[in-house]
């Protein structure tokens, strides 16, 4: 797994629309769910993976917009270094975009929560989780924040051909971390 970055959202419960009990917030990459602190991408900030290098490059966003910290939840994403081509069905390797700097300060303490699975038809920042965003975390065996509990679910999962006709892919695979704020 590649060091990816951060990102603060604002948690959300899960919907009546998800019917696994199991489920008890969101804790998915795409801001489908969790919404993202803020529209960062404008701000020209983040790093190739389309996160942020360190918790910090995000203050001045924050702080613009005026948004209330205490609302937010700082996550630390690590990607897989492979995309997986749903159509193709193969795994091909992926790279930060080289136009940002992407220099990722690793948390001195993170609580692994679990795997995310999320599409990248257009090939920059995080689209859908479709574990989330195409119920699939009805049918597929998730933790109480819609995550695979192991890497290898994940990986098996879209090997098998379980997120077919849920979002254009390719996808790739993150660990996602709660991050201390």
């Amino acid at each position: 797994m590649i060091p990816a970055g951060y990102l603060f959202k604002r948690l959300a419960l899960r919907p009546e629309w998800i019917k696994n009990p199991t489920v008890k917030d969101i804790y998915s990459v795409s801001g489908c769910g969790s919404a993202d602190f803020a529209d960062y991408i404008n701000y020209w900030k983040h790093n190739g993976w389309w996160f942020f290098n360190k918790p910090g490059d995000m203050v001045e966003i924050i702080e613009r917009e005026g948004l209330e910290c205490s609302a937010l939840t700082l996550f630390y994403y690590e990607v897989f270094e492979q995309q997986y081509n749903d159509r193709e069905k193969q795994w091909t390797a992926i790279v930060p975009e080289k136009s940002f700097a992407t220099d990722v300060e690793q948390p001195a303490s993170a609580t692994l929560e679990g795997y995310d699975v999320v599409s990248f038809f257009a090939g920059s920042s995080p689209e859908c989780s479709p574990l989330f965003c195409n119920s699939l975390a009805e049918e597929l065996p998730v933790n109480e924040h819609c995550l695979f509990d192991n890497f290898d679910f994940a990986k098996e999962a879209l090997e098998a051909g379980k997120f077919a006709n849920c979002e254009p892919g390719p996808y790739r695979i993150f660990g996602v971390y709660k991050a201390p704020s």
